[in-house]
């Protein structure tokens, strides 16, 4: 028998299809994902029982291929899973004013460090010093490109070579393995432990100050809890026993809040301005987390000790690109002028949400569920959101859920039923994260809002059908 391999068309020919010359793909791209497909072809067709494809075939596979290579390896997804700030998701939205802030910093050139008024180089930082200064009390300001970098900084600027005297209720590990101590050592500092997990006093830290001691640290335990026989000094007295030693007070508040969250009706959180008038010399928090602002870690403080930061070599190998600056000045804009934070800031509209404007969308979209995922129960069930990203790791907000699980005839191969169905979630054009739960497939709806995202689940929904029932 001649071998098929033979018959393969040429790249040439391939690319001259009428398909191929339709599409909006780059030259490039189909020359790439056609030379791929044919070496592919060649390999299969080495077996004795392959057989061959027609051109139509390779052409449809060739531009699948190519649609594939262009596609993005972080696209857009709909966060179903409970987590509002969710980390691994890219933790907040941004507000419209920041997205249309970073597409003019993306297209023009702009006064980053240019002053205006001189003529003469600027410094970054006063693109949003002084919002930052009026938003928290501080009298100086800077950023990095996270809040761990913000810690680290501040750390190796002001407390290298010395003790750094922290609770030791408060070495904590957030994700990524970012763990206190070890930055405390990598930012050359000596940890000073004080006091037990669950209990410490002021006279704990007064004990430890000494000749070595370069900085007490506090950090706000922003992703676990310790309940019960606790106690934990003020800050107001921290500041006091630091400044009586001539060393800062230096405050961690991880995800941080410009704003009062129990106003909107949330459960408390620790803001910068809260620390400043307690007499804190630095504050670091995020810009990503509950600010709802762009990635990056805020350092706001006392004018000598925020130079002191400023000056360090770290600070350059740390500070944020135009981008940033400009959507986290929008959105500090947004912070000192709108009327209804809760509503310009996306964040805080996910988490200030209903739980009956959530069940009304739940119920506007179960039936065109149902249509597509014959042979599993649908139901809608209350849930509990979280907020996310280390804030207030015990409070819950309340929600409803899509709760999707084998029908009963499944329910033997019920988990494998389960998996496939939430990986056909996650295959779909724009993919639909979940989580599994006793059971089933919870898709929780508090990050679902708005008509047009409504719309944009639904339509996809007849791809989850067909992946489906390929996948079954």
């Amino acid at each position: 028998m001649d071998d098929p391999r033979r018959y393969l068309p040429a790249v040439d020919v391939l690319l001259s299809h009428q398909a191929m010359e339709r599409s909006q793909i780059s030259h490039r791209l189909k020359i790439r994902a056609v030379r791929e497909l044919l070496a592919s072809e060649r390999q299969r067709l080495s077996r004795a029982d392959a057989i061959p494809l027609e051109p139509e075939q390779l052409v449809t596979r060739a531009l699948g291929m190519a649609r594939a290579l262009s596609a993005s390896s972080a696209p857009s997804v709909f966060n179903l899973t409970g987590t509002v700030i969710h980390t691994n998701l890219g933790r907040a939205p941004l507000a419209e004013p920041a997205i249309e802030a970073m597409t003019r910093a993306a297209r023009y050139s702009l006064a980053l460090e240019y002053d205006i008024d001189s003529g003469h180089r600027g410094d970054r930082d006063q693109v949003v010093e002084s919002l930052l200064c009026e938003l928290t009390g501080a009298e100086a300001a800077t950023v990095v490109n996270n809040n761990a970098a913000a810690v680290v900084l501040t750390l190796s600027a002001l407390g290298a070579g010395r003790e750094a005297v922290i609770s030791r209720g408060e070495l904590i590990e957030i994700g990524g393995s970012f763990r206190l101590p070890d930055i405390m050592h990598t930012s050359g500092c000596y940890l000073r432990e004080v006091g037990t997990t669950n209990r410490t006093h002021a006279r704990d830290f007064e004990q430890a100050m000494g000749e070595a001691t370069g900085m007490i640290f506090k950090a706000h335990t922003s992703n676990y809890a310790v309940e019960g026989f606790t106690a934990a000094v003020e800050e107001s007295e921290l500041a006091r026993i630091a400044h009586a030693r001539d060393v800062p007070f230096i405050v961690d508040l991880g995800s941080g809040a410009l704003t009062d969250m129990a106003a909107l009706g949330l459960p408390d959180e620790a803001r910068p301005r809260q620390s400043i008038e307690a007499g804190a010399d630095v504050v670091t928090f995020s810009g990503d987390k509950l600010l709802g602002g762009p990635q990056c870690g805020l350092v706001v403080g006392s004018r000598d000790y925020i130079d002191r930061i400023r000056r360090h070599p770290l600070k350059r190998a740390l500070r944020v690109d135009k981008l940033i600056m400009s959507a986290l000045e929008a959105t500090l804009q947004l912070y000192r002028d709108s009327d209804d934070i809760a509503r310009d800031i996306p964040t805080l509209t996910l988490l200030t949400r209903s739980q009956t404007d959530i069940a009304a969308t739940a119920e506007r979209l179960l039936p065109a569920l149902v249509e597509h995922l014959s042979g599993m129960q649908v139901s809608i069930a209350p849930c509990k959101s979280q907020l996310g990203s280390g804030a207030l790791p015990v409070d819950r907000l309340p929600s409803h859920a899509f709760v999707i699980a084998p029908t009963a005839p499944e329910r033997r191969s019920g988990e494998r039923s389960l998996r496939l169905i939430e990986t056909a979630f996650r295959q779909l054009p724009r993919p639909v994260i979940g989580r599994l739960h006793d059971g089933a497939l919870w898709l929780d709806l508090r990050c679902l809002q708005g008509e047009a995202e409504e719309r944009a689940f639904v339509e996809q929904l007849g791809h989850l059908s067909l992946n489906r029932d390929s996948g079954s």
